[in-house]
């Protein structure tokens, strides 16, 4: 039996959605913990840091998880029909999330105060739930409007 037969594949558009329900997954269990270092703290102190986080958050996301977001559903669009299912991200982003995740238990393991790495947690979780939602408007393009899955560009 060839491998290839055993690889699970889906269509493109279900990839596009699990990237999407993935981002959005990921960003909502960040903020969650965000919130919960900030709901510890007197909200003097909780109040400014969190609208810090949402801040940079929106920041984050216009400035480059949005392009990130756009450039991964292009990438998905030009793959065929039925792909793996694990090319929902690109293989170099696998290393990004390693070392991603890596960096976020040695923030939670550091001497800081949780309140100082909500901020950051704040920033990432809701920059890639923002951008999770282009995710779901291309969903919502080609299978509702039915509009080609072609990169934006050339839309």
């Amino acid at each position: 039996m060839a491998l290839s037969s055993m690889k699970p594949s889906v269509s493109k558009y279900w990839l596009i959605a699990l990237a999407g329900v993935t981002w959005s997954t990921v960003g909502i269990m960040l903020c969650r913990l965000a919130y919960q270092w900030l709901s510890a703290v007197q909200w003097e102190w909780s109040l400014p840091l969190g609208l810090i986080g949402i801040v940079l958050a929106w920041v984050a996301y216009r400035l480059g998880f949005s392009v990130i977001a756009d450039k991964n559903i292009d990438r998905i669009c030009l793959l065929a029909d039925r792909s793996c299912l694990f090319a929902f991200q690109a293989w170099k982003s696998y290393i990004i999330i390693i070392i991603m995740i890596l960096l976020g238990i040695f923030l939670r393991q550091s001497p800081l105060p949780k309140y100082c790495i909500a901020i950051v947690y704040m920033t990432m979780g809701g920059a890639l739930f923002f951008s999770s939602l282009h995710y779901y408007h291309r969903i919502w393009a080609v299978k509702i409007q039915k509009r080609s899955c072609l990169p934006l560009d050339e839309l």
